[in-house]
């Protein structure tokens, strides 16, 4: 499969942001487990405000799936893995499919 295939999920976050920072882990956790099926990208929204305002991000932390160049799915706010896992599963199966 190529990289350019798998979902993308944009992960907004800020330094300032305890909630972002808690969820930290929690991202770097699932990118090494699900590598095969899914990019994951830090956005910090500091530095990248152009981003977030074209993709509607108000809150941080905020994460974004992006898969075909679409937004397909969003959660705001501090999320917890089955929340996060729950958003991204028909989107990876298809991606194995």
């Amino acid at each position: 499969m190529s990289t350019a295939a798998k979902p993308l999920l944009l992960f907004f976050w800020s330094e300032r942001s305890g909630p972002a920072r808690r969820m930290e882990s929690l991202l770097a956790h699932l990118t090494r487990k699900e590598r095969t099926r899914l990019r994951v990208m830090r956005i910090d929204i500091e530095t990248q405000a152009d981003l977030a305002e074209r993709l509607g991000v108000s809150e941080v932390p905020t994460l974004v799936l992006v898969k075909d160049k679409h937004v397909v799915a969003r959660l705001e706010g501090r999320a917890s893995a089955p929340k996060i896992e729950g958003m991204l599963a028909q989107h990876l199966a298809a991606a194995v499919a």
